[in-house]
């Protein structure tokens, strides 16, 4: 705010009040001990005079000699408390104040008294009575003017050398002070900059606070700034990268969603204009309209699946039960081939049950779009193979899959769907579907010795493999294979290469279960490897 003092200022204009409280109270002190001095070496002196006075008085019954210039001497005889003053004296006009002193001199019980007195034309005085002998008493007068003269110099002294004391405290502390802060004033400046930078569409903050110099307060609070700059830092790239997928989601989305639907007010219209033709013409456009109703289903199947696993405070659609994943692998063998008879197809298994707790209707839909997708992207008469196996490892956790058994929807936090490692505990290793057909014969199930044995009695990873002899996937496209609406044609059309989004259900349900799917090989040999890791299987 423009009307507040910095805190720089703040800070020296405390340090100077401060400072004048100190001064303050030392000058108080010193004035009063320098007055309490100076009546304390009065009274000494008198006390001095006052003996060689004492004789005089016992001699001649009063004080011949002449006192210091300005003092006043006189004898007084105290008789019933009443004081009667002996002549000749040199004493003022108005002698109150000794005959007073020299009254309770007596009634003091002490050889001597000491006040001070101001005497009417006179000024102030200090005056000290001793006994000459008995109803007899000596008071002699000092004046204070010396005293209180050297008082009010001294005062002097000490404003004027405590004021520019003062001035230079504060001046000096403001600058000592401007010098200390100048790192919290870089820190402010670092923090205006950042309020200049658009960080609408870029996710960096090119802006640090950088210097060497302050406390090590001040160095952990830049190293504290930069840290909170590194997080937001962070948090923007985060953010424009969501919104950019969010942004190409969006758009993907409603594309894929236009086109099913004008192609089903297309062939409405012609339903409509065809109404008067030949039933077989109506059941023509009637089919057609069917089926991009059903195509525009699953799209939105999909879609409703996806946002479902990637809600972390929704309930994902999990049911976990008991499920033979052989036997699961081998009814989606059997609808692919049904499906795609132009395609060879051999599945590998060990001769037992490999079972584990899933969701058997969700892992069915990643294995079908895993045998669809290598049927889709690869020319007729492409040899397909899928094989089921178990590799034991020490270091899987001995936990289920995320989700309960039964009907109750499974619960799935985000850093299941998340945060899942990308990188499987073991590479796959690709072999071609030709040496897969030569040991397993052309189509039908081959049980091979892996999976088999006692190591399936422990913790592990249940692994399908679906490799395919086609084209491949080129290396610079397996990094967003897994990506919705990514397609490494984006010429191909979207009745043969699909929405998309087949792919990017396989990544998110495997990760819904706990395990990961990763893609491999090249020309000839490419192979999609599905782990999920398992314990205490029967």
């Amino acid at each position: 705010m423009r009307g507040r003092l910095r805190l720089g200022t703040r800070l020296a204009l405390g340090v100077g009040a401060l400072s004048l409280v100190v001064f303050a109270v030392v000058g108080t002190a010193l004035t009063m001990y320098m007055r309490q001095y100076q009546e304390r070496q009065l009274a000494a002196q008198m006390k001095l005079v006052q003996l060689v006075q004492t004789k005089d008085a016992k001699a001649h019954g009063t004080v011949e000699r002449r006192p210091y210039y300005g003092w006043y001497t006189a004898v007084y005889e105290v008789r019933g408390g009443h004081a009667e003053l002996r002549r000749p004296a040199d004493v003022p006009a108005d002698t109150t104040a000794l005959a007073a002193v020299a009254e309770a001199q007596p009634a003091s019980g002490t050889t001597h008294l000491t006040r001070t007195a101001k005497i009417p034309g006179e000024g102030a005085y200090l005056l000290r009575a001793c006994s000459v002998e008995r109803g007899v008493v000596l008071v002699s007068a000092a004046p204070l003017a010396d005293v209180r003269a050297t008082t009010r110099r001294l005062i002097t002294v000490q404003v004027v050398t405590f004021a520019a004391a003062l001035a230079a405290l504060v001046v000096a502390g403001r600058a000592v002070l401007r010098r200390g802060l100048r790192p919290l004033s870089d820190l402010a400046d670092t923090a205006h900059d950042i309020t200049s930078h658009d960080l609408t569409d870029s996710g960096r903050l090119p802006v640090r606070a950088d210097g060497r110099s302050g406390a090590p307060e001040i160095e952990e609070l830049r190293s504290a700034f930069n840290t909170m700059l590194e997080h937001i830092d962070d948090s923007l790239v985060v953010r424009a990268e969501a919104e950019r997928r969010l942004r190409r989601f969006v758009a993907d989305a409603s594309h894929e969603l236009r086109t099913p639907l004008m192609s089903v007010r297309g062939y409405a219209d012609l339903f409509q204009y065809a109404a008067a033709h030949s039933p077989e013409e109506r059941d023509r456009h009637l089919a057609r309209l069917r089926a991009e109703a059903a195509r525009m289903g699953v799209l939105l199947d999909d879609l409703l699946l996806l946002a479902r696993l990637d809600a972390a405070e929704v309930e994902a659609p999990l049911r976990l039960e008991e499920t033979d994943l052989v036997e699961l692998v081998r009814r989606a063998a059997d609808a692919f081939r049904a499906a795609h008879p132009d395609r060879p197809l051999t599945v590998t298994a060990g001769p037992g049950e490999l079972r584990l707790r899933l969701d058997p209707a969700r892992i069915r839909q990643v294995v079908d779009n895993l045998l669809t997708n290598a049927a889709v992207h690869t020319p007729a008469g492409t040899r397909v193979a899928v094989e089921v196996s178990f590799e034991p490892s020490a270091e899987v956790p001995a936990r289920a899959p995320t989700g309960v058994s039964g009907e109750t929807p499974a619960r799935v936090p985000r850093q299941t769907l998340r945060q899942a490692p990308r990188q499987a505990p073991h590479r796959a290793v690709a072999r071609t579907p030709a040496a897969a057909a030569g040991e397993r014969g052309g189509h039908g199930d081959s049980r091979g010795p892996r999976g088999s044995g006692a190591a399936r009695g422990g913790r592990g990873l249940a692994v399908v493999r679906v490799t395919d002899a086609g084209p491949g996937i080129p290396a610079a496209d397996r990094g967003r294979i897994f990506d919705r609406f990514y397609r490494v044609d984006e010429a191909r059309s979207r009745d043969r290469g699909g929405s998309g989004l087949g792919l990017a259900v396989v990544r998110s349900l495997a990760e819904a279960h706990g395990g990961t799917v990763e893609v491999t090989g090249g020309p000839g040999a490419t192979t999609f490897t599905l782990r999920i890791p398992t314990t205490g299987r029967t």
